[in-house]
Order: structure tokens, then C-alpha cells, then sequence
């Protein structure tokens, strides 16, 4: 049997704790805690959009992803230090901006661009779903605010979306692995839902053999049940 910090079940949750309106510039914000993974997100709008949609009357939603230096256990050097983000970099603020688009009608939006920050100030595993949950809410408290000034006629988002990370460790399938466990895990999943349990989003990794449809299957369930108490809380901020 494998013992989790804290003797967390298998099912469990790490402690949640959403912080709306975290950042004071900006539109929308969130600080989100998975645990001791903790992320600040903050989202901004742009009155213009990528050329490819120029005179297209379709928005777009982005984000840009980074760690900063004592964010893990040893430093990190800053990735503009460097001139260029790694592929890892890169790879994560895609799946974001994937994943918050699919929330949004573009059209809706109208010719304008929503930008996500999401910054990790500590790291313990799970930071691409913590970035995706905070950048949701973010993103929502944004769009409230564009329509209480009158420059959205209607609400563009479509539905929540909201991600959680789980994995098989020793056998067993647990939910919202931390670093430890995501570390030896022998398969890794991050999944992104919205709240009607439809699949957004699905990277999963066999570590070190294939996995079968039966631990798939357990593991999105997993997903569904954690994602479920998510959006339980995401309905209870007062954005």
C-alpha cells in the first residue's frame, strides 16, 4: 500500500485555496494553490488580434507560462537570461491557451485578445492544471468585468473548464499527484474537462509500460470525481 503525505486517500485532493482578484493591474486574476504548487494567474486584453485573424470578427485567447528561480528546489535560471523558452515552456502555455479557447465563443469575443499570465511561485507537481484552473477563473473575472463596462453585449464563455493531474504509482491510481509521486509515477495523465465531463485535453505517459484501457478508464474517472469538487469551488467565488 502506498502512503501518501498528509495519509491523503488515493482519491483525495491536495487542499485547494482559489484566490480571486490576486493582482491589482489587471482585469481578471486568480491566485490558485494545489497544495504546495502555487500559481499566479492574471489576465489581460488586447483591443487587436494575431494578423491571421485580422477583419475575421473572431477573437483569441493566449497564454504565456514561467517558473521563477526559487519556484523549486534548486534555482531555476530565468528562461529571458537565457534568450529563448525551453520546448517545456512552450509546450504548457499551448496547452493552456488550447484549453481556455475551448471555453470561449471566438466570435463572441469579437476582434480582441485575451492574454493569460501564469507565473509558479512554488512547484510541487501539477503546475500546468493549476495554471489552467487559475487561468479559467482569471479569465472569467475578465470577462465579467468587460460586461459590466458595456464592451461585451453578451457573456462569450461557453462553459468552465478546469484541469487536474493524476498517475499509478506502485500500482495504484491516484488523484492530483505531487512531485514525489508524479516522479515515480508509471503512468501520468494531466486531463481537461468542462463541467459537463467532456474531454478538453488528455496527455497521458506510460513511464515505463503500456497501460491498459481498464487503468485509462480508472484514471479518467479519477479525473472526473476530482474535477467535480473543482468546479464545486470555481461556483462558489464571488468573482
Amino acid at each position: 500500500m502506498v502512503v501518501r503525505f498528509q495519509n491523503r486517500h488515493a482519491d483525495e485532493l491536495r487542499p485547494l485555496f482559489f484566490g480571486p482578484g490576486f493582482v491589482k493591474n489587471a482585469l481578471g486574476s486568480c491566485f490558485v494553490k494545489f497544495g504546495n504548487t502555487h500559481v499566479i494567474c492574471a489576465a489581460t486584453l488586447d483591443e487587436k488580434v494575431p494578423a491571421f485573424l485580422r477583419n475575421t470578427g473572431s477573437g483569441w485567447v493566449t497564454a504565456e507560462y514561467g517558473m521563477l528561480p526559487c519556484a523549486a528546489n534548486e534555482r531555476i535560471e530565468r528562461e529571458a537570461a537565457k534568450g529563448r523558452q525551453s520546448g517545456r515552456t512552450q509546450e504548457i502555455q499551448r496547452l493552456i491557451g488550447r484549453s481556455l479557447r475551448a471555453a470561449v465563443d471566438l466570435k463572441a469575443l469579437g476582434e480582441r485578445q485575451i492574454r493569460i499570465d501564469c507565473d509558479v511561485i512554488q512547484a510541487d507537481g501539477g503546475t500546468r492544471t493549476a495554471s489552467i484552473t487559475g487561468g479559467f477563473i482569471a479569465m472569467k473575472q475578465l470577462i465579467i468585468n468587460l460586461l459590466r463596462r458595456k464592451k461585451l453585449s453578451q457573456d462569450p464563455i461557453l462553459h468552465p473548464v478546469a484541469a487536474i493531474s493524476c498517475g499509478i504509482i506502485q500500482g495504484t491510481p491516484m488523484l492530483d499527484i505531487d512531485y514525489a509521486e508524479d516522479s515515480t509515477a508509471e503512468v501520468d495523465a494531466n486531463v481537461v474537462m468542462d463541467d459537463e465531463f467532456r474531454i478538453t485535453e488528455l496527455q497521458m505517459t506510460a513511464e515505463h509500460q503500456a497501460y491498459g484501457r481498464d487503468q485509462l478508464q480508472k484514471l479518467l474517472d479519477l479525473a472526473e470525481k476530482g474535477l467535480r469538487e473543482i468546479f464545486e469551488k470555481q461556483k462558489e467565488l464571488s468573482l
